[in-house]
């Protein structure tokens, strides 16, 4: 497996191909990335074991994603079944694969813990409860969870990026997937600057504008008849456009459309 050396232009280019990749099949897609969410939510909602279990099964949900981009690619129809793929593979890969999202799940918490350390988490559960306007402080305590929760989750990002398909794929060991994935996003870590800049006002900066601009309006109920198939069409090239992270930093036969 030879790891490739990218222009930061090239960040914009994934995006492209993201968008390329989604034209092959926006239904089976979309049927996935509405799957994930559905039983993200559903799970979250058994206190502390259903949360595990979304971490836990992370990395074999995305080996499931990227098998369907490949499947996309090769006309082939993509299925639900195809989220378990990764389970149904060899015995090692599935130990693998599942001690991989141990460590997901371990480092998730150790990032919640020291998240817990730098915000006064007191100050903003009342704001989940109760419908007075929202004070300075609670202001600055949002702004401190986003801003520590990023820069926190940035060496997590590195880790588990290629993580999940190096081991299904390239057949790695645990460590030397995390080793594999943290030096091919460090390596292009000007490409990744730039793509992860143009989903945050995508994803982010996008939707709040639109929902500001309808709040103006006073047509703020309408806001989430837009935003919400957009974000959700935006989410699901984001996770199309991961394929395309792979093919880029990580030298295979097939190479997409730009």
């Amino acid at each position: 497996m030879k790891l490739n050396t990218v222009a930061p232009k090239e960040g914009y280019t994934w995006i492209r191909q993201g968008i390329w990749l989604f034209k092959q099949n926006p239904l089976g897609f979309l049927m996935l990335v509405f799957m994930y969410v559905f039983a993200a939510q559903l799970a979250v909602m058994v206190p502390v074991i259903g949360v595990f279990a979304v971490l836990l099964l992370t990395p074999t949900l995305s080996v499931g994603f990227l098998t369907a981009c490949r499947q996309a690619i090769q006309k082939e129809r993509i299925r639900p079944m195809v989220y378990i793929i990764a389970l149904q593979s060899t015995p090692l890969i599935r130990k693998r694969i599942l001690q991989l999202g141990l460590i997901y799940a371990a480092m998730i918490l150790v990032m919640s813990f020291m998240l817990s350390l730098a915000v006064d988490f007191e100050l903003l559960l009342p704001l989940l409860t109760s419908d007075k306007p929202i004070s300075q402080e609670a202001i600055r305590q949002i702004y401190l969870v986003l801003f520590f929760g990023a820069l926190l989750y940035i060496p997590i990002a590195m880790l588990m990026w290629f993580s999940p398909i190096l081991i299904a794929w390239a057949d790695m060991s645990v460590p030397q997937a995390l080793f594999s994935s943290c030096l091919a996003c460090w390596s292009n870590r000007g490409a990744f600057f730039l793509y992860l800049a143009i989903w945050s006002a995508v994803l982010i900066a996008i939707p709040l504008m639109v929902g500001m601009i309808f709040d103006a309006l006073n047509f703020g109920q309408a806001a989430s008849y837009i935003i919400a198939p957009i974000s959700m069409a935006g989410l699901t090239i984001m996770h199309c456009s991961f394929f395309a992270t792979w093919k880029a930093c990580f030298a295979e036969d097939e190479v997409l459309p730009v």
